[in-house]
């Protein structure tokens, strides 16, 4: 025995006394040990306060932490939180505008340098500290706690309008189940006299008609609120309903739903990439993506935009990535999972790439023809008229329209304007060309729910792959909205001790109630003003706190140190430069350019003109921008706040204190220790408490094993089952303050 080693008390049938060795020898006889471990500290200096390390109860009631049942469920819940749906509509876009293939390369060099090492950065902490993003700010530095209540208010904001996005795509699916799909072509309107086609969807076309008028029956502002829209409200309801019952038993329901939700669009993008690749036109889109356009690469816009995309990608900053790692042992291999997640993503981008300019390729296919048609048509009628017949090649025979090749028009088309050089552009002959036909950029909902959706209506069997693509979209929605929504629970439940079950239904309440803004004639302006001031800048802010409360507040070398006794080996040097330097640099880079951005773009939307059946982009009304700069001043003020709030003592900051701990059937119970006394079996790594490191977050927060290789043998880190049996002593959590 250890000399002056203190009793521990052991409450099985009876209450046994046995040293803290005896203790530790039989961890091992319960391998679900870590689901179970919680630890009670009590300083010298005050009362006892519970500390539990994974997910303690309060009140001196057990409770577990949950974990995943296995990897496999882990890495599908990381990856269906990061792939969403700006992979299948922005990805493709930025793809486009920026140069086509090239816009690879920066997009690759920036996921290297900022994605891969804060995806880890994000990950690591989860998992080291086993809590949500405010306990998990809290403890690394009390005074940035509110980088934790920031990413909660920011994921909040975001799952009200992500949801509505999802009951759109809910909409499109129940209507998809008909032939011909109720977006074929444009309706007729008929009275007393006669038949007509409907004035607005004939001067746009049937699928942005049906998009702005029969599922959004949108406004021609954001002033006029033009009351519910049923059908969305009646939709958003099932869409949260969704969630809500996913996420009502945190990971053990969402995990499961997780094998369908993330992997479910993996299987219909490769059915539509095999199906768009027969069919006519196709390979000219995917030829047109990838052609690259070297030249766009050097402009800085390029650059910026990577960046953002690389960042808003893996979802960095939401507090998802640090919620789902908190749930894992503490010698998972984390720098594994960052880098698999992060090219996971990176491919599915690329994939959904593929799949959406082979399918724009054939609907420009489609386009050109029937373009080919009409200019033909024109072609015979101005013959003898403006149009010498001797212009004309001799092989194309315009007694036969229809059996003119876009090649042969292209040709005409040539001719024509070389000889007519001055009076061509009163000939009203259009070029036809299928590279401005693609070169009409679209991303977002106009991707998905026009261009992508008046493909779909010239495919063999459309109701078939109308319904896949809009159950894909669900479930990428889906799998984003439970990252988000576990980024506002799991911090609420370490910090205030709630059920579970009564804050998710409350959060999808209060979510649904405010939600109804969305899903009035207008709510698809306030979607968009969501999107672009709620999120992107304070978010880079959220990021870059982290970063420099991991590097510079917490230490890197302290970092480090925690990465090899978690991990078993040191991490590669080049997340130290990263980590330190050149990652904050980039950061404060992208933020001050975004910064920058939106000063210099007045706030403004897209509105839909009834009248003239076109898109029109209009300033917000005063109060609209008020609404902006609120939603950003709203999602960056925890920051100081909490910041102000400790550094004038206004919550305490106690953050010391020694104890001892003792056991009962799975969980650690209290036991004073005497400052002056000495304790050679002190659980921190065998060191009096004169000599024990500070309780801070800095120091190693496990000691090695003292079982079978001595008071020095090294060992797998947080013992065998990566436990919280031998954690040293805790501070006073700071959440608990708040």
């Amino acid at each position: 025995m250890p000399k002056n080693s203190k009793a521990v008390k052991r409450e099985l049938d009876e209450d046994v006394t046995e040293s803290h060795k005896d203790l530790l020898s039989n961890e091992d006889a319960c391998d679900d040990s870590f689901k179970k471990t919680s630890l009670i500290v009590n300083n010298h200096e005050g009362d006892g306060k519970e500390c539990d390390v994974e997910e303690g109860g309060s009140d001196g009631e057990e409770e577990e932490r949950p974990a995943w049942n296995n990897k496999l469920q882990y890495i599908l819940a990381q990856v269906g939180f990061s792939v969403g749906l700006g992979n299948v509509w922005r990805f493709p876009y930025l793809c486009q505008k920026n140069g086509g293939g090239a816009y690879l390369v920066p997009y690759l060099i920036l996921l290297i340098l900022i994605g891969i090492p804060l995806f880890f950065l994000e990950l690591a902490v989860g998992q080291r500290i086993r809590r949500g993003s405010i306990g998990v700010w809290n403890y690394i530095s009390p005074r940035l706690g509110g980088i934790g209540f920031a990413s909660c208010v920011v994921c909040f904001f975001v799952a009200l309008y992500y949801n509505v996005i999802i009951s759109w795509s809910l909409f499109y699916f129940s209507q998809s189940f008909q032939q011909p799909l109720p977006w074929h072509e444009c309706p007729l309107v008929k009275n007393k006299t006669s038949t007509y086609v409907e004035p607005e969807c004939e001067k746009s076309s049937a699928t942005t008609y049906y998009w702005y008028r029969e599922a959004l029956n949108i406004s021609d502002s954001i002033s006029e609120g033009g009351g519910l829209n049923w059908k969305m409200t009646v939709c958003l309801l099932a869409a949260w309903s969704m969630v809500c019952l996913a996420m009502i038993k945190g990971i053990q329901s969402s995990g499961k739903v997780m094998y369908f939700s993330s992997l479910f669009p993996y299987v219909v993008l490769f059915c539509f990439l095999v199906r768009s690749l027969l069919l006519e036109g196709s390979m000219d889109g995917i030829r047109h993506m990838f052609t690259p356009k070297l030249g766009i690469m050097l402009e800085p816009k390029v650059w910026r935009e990577a960046a953002t995309q690389v960042f808003f990608a893996l979802g960095l900053g939401f507090g998802g990535v640090i919620a789902f790692s908190s749930y894992n042992k503490r010698d998972n291999n984390c720098h594994f999972d960052a880098v698999l997640v992060s090219f996971i993503n990176f491919f599915t981008s690329v994939l959904a790439t593929l799949v959406v300019f082979a399918v724009l390729g054939f609907k420009a296919n489609i386009m050109i023809s029937k373009c080919v048609s009409l200019n033909t048509n024109k072609i015979v009628t101005l013959l003898g008229n403006g149009i010498e017949g001797s212009l004309i090649p001799h092989h194309i025979n315009l007694t036969q329209p229809s059996q003119v090749s876009n090649e042969d028009y292209a040709e005409m088309f040539r001719v024509i304007k070389m000889v007519k050089e001055d009076d061509f552009p009163k000939l009203g002959l259009d070029p036809c060309s299928i590279e401005e036909e693609l070169n009409k950029a679209v991303q977002g909902t106009g991707l998905a729910f026009i261009a992508f959706t008046e493909a779909m209506t010239h495919f063999p069997a459309s109701p078939f792959w109308s319904v896949m693509f809009f159950l894909m979209l669900v479930n990428l929605g889906l799998g984003s909205m439970f990252g988000t929504i576990e980024g506002i629970l799991t911090p609420l439940i370490d910090t205030f001790k709630v059920r579970k079950e009564f804050l998710t239904v409350g959060c999808c309440v209060l979510a649904f109630s405010i939600g109804l803004l969305f899903v009035q004639r207008s709510g698809n302006y306030y979607v968009a003003m969501f999107d672009d001031y709620s999120a992107t800048l304070p978010l880079l802010i959220v990021v870059v706190l982290e970063n420099v409360a991991v590097a510079w507040v917490y230490g890197i070398d302290k970092f480090f140190e925690d990465l090899k006794d978690m991990l078993g080996f040191t991490p590669y040097l080049f997340y130290y430069y990263m980590w330190k330097y050149i990652t904050p640099i980039l950061l404060l880079l992208l933020l001050g350019s975004s910064f920058v951005q939106l000063i210099m773009t007045p706030p403004s939307y897209s509105a839909w003109i009834q009248e003239e059946a076109k898109e029109q982009s209009m300033g917000f009304p005063p109060w609209g921008i008020v609404v902006c700069i609120s939603l950003v001043v709203m999602a960056v003020m925890p920051v100081p706040v909490v910041f102000g709030l400790r550094y004038f003592n206004i919550i305490d900051e106690n953050t010391s204190g020694l104890s001892t701990v003792s056991y009962k059937k799975g969980r650690i119970i209290k036991e004073s220790a005497r400052p002056g006394e000495d304790d050679d079996a002190s659980l921190i790594q065998g060191k009096s408490p004169s000599e024990a490191p500070s309780p801070m977050p800095g120091n190693s927060i496990y000691r090695k094993q003292s079982n079978g290789g001595g008071p020095d043998a090294d060992t797998a880190p947080n013992g065998r089952y990566g436990i919280g049996y031998l954690m040293a002593d805790m501070p006073d959590m700071p959440e608990s303050d708040l």
